[in-house]
């Protein structure tokens, strides 16, 4: 998953260098953090959150038959 979100959030961004995306599992879930270059936040975010949801829920689907719990935090 954290391929994914990584090639997600470079295309999304002006600076594809500043990303880092890290990744904590606990158990049955596991936490994705995604950083971006602070001029980068508004696009990976976007207006009212659409684009961080949309992020959210193309792993949610990805990892539906892992039976695993998924949370994308944007830092």
């Amino acid at each position: 998953m954290k391929e994914l979100v990584e090639i997600i959030a470079k295309s999304l961004v002006d600076h594809p260098e500043d990303v880092v995306v890290t990744e904590k599992e606990e158990g049955k879930h596991t936490v994705i953090e995604l950083h971006v270059a602070e001029g980068d936040m508004g696009k990976v975010i976007g207006k009212q959150g659409r684009i961080a949801k949309a992020i959210r829920a193309v792993v949610k689907a990805a990892t539906s038959k892992d039976n695993k719990r998924v949370d994308v935090e944007i830092v």
